[in-house]
């Protein structure tokens, strides 16, 4: 059913969360057992209180997390998405993860309503850095001013740029396919739903049962992403 709608689609928008990120190996660094979360209060340490008043704990724990995004690669259906991006079959791709596989995989029109690790910023003058200079402990601009990731902190909205692609995306589509997201957090979760209020089919694969489900057209949950975009690629 998918690969027909795949083919009859005229305009199709790919939605992906966590869930594409955990099939490279990258932990949902939202899970309870990832210990940097546990011991530390995200919304505590990853928000812009603690950029302004505790440069030394946040710069720490997102070392740790540009790290952790080395350390991974973009997996099978990263490249899959691209190649249809690529031949057409899709053309764009809206994304909560940070990870930047997308890009890295040869995406090109995507929407990171979250930002990304793979840069940083400095919070005074706005100068871009790539995220090596966290690996080399670098975490001051030439002007003093604290270099930070390019990602959305806690208190912060929705980078413009990308929540404005995702809209005219999101309302362009006629097939939506959610990838790994369990469609929770808002505002990102709302563009499934404005594709669908539009007329588009909306597909949701992830693993487990989403607050959006009843929404969908078609719903898979007991296929790994990878698996399920390789056999479509067939």
């Amino acid at each position: 059913m998918l690969k027909e709608w795949l083919k009859d689609s005229h305009y199709t928008v790919v939605f992906t969360g966590a869930g594409m990120s955990t099939e490279s190996g990258l932990p949902d660094f939202r899970s309870s057992n990832q210990g940097l979360w546990e011991k530390k209060d995200p919304s505590k340490i990853a928000s812009i209180d603690a950029l302004n008043n505790n440069v030394k704990d946040f710069t720490a724990f997102y070392r740790e997390r540009v790290l952790g995004v080395t350390e991974y690669h973009p997996h099978k259906g990263h490249y899959i998405l691209a190649e249809w991006e690529r031949l057409g079959i899709i053309q764009s791709i809206i994304t909560q993860n940070v990870d930047g596989f997308h890009q890295l995989a040869g995406s090109k029109r995507v929407a990171e309503l979250h930002g990304t690790l793979q840069k940083l910023h400095c919070q005074e003058c706005g100068k871009v850095f790539d995220s090596n200079e966290y690996i080399k402990q670098e975490y001051h601009c030439s002007c003093g001013g604290v270099l930070r990731p390019s990602i959305v902190l806690f208190g912060e909205t929705l980078p413009e740029d990308a929540f404005q692609l995702a809209l005219n995306e999101a309302q362009r589509a006629d097939l939506l396919i959610v990838l790994g997201s369990s469609l929770s957090v808002t505002p990102a979760n709302q563009f499934p739903l404005i594709a669908k209020e539009n007329g588009a089919r909306m597909v949701i694969v992830n693993e487990e049962q989403t607050e959006l489900d009843a929404y969908a057209d078609l719903v898979i949950h007991n296929k790994k992403i990878g698996v399920l975009l390789q056999e479509l690629n067939q």
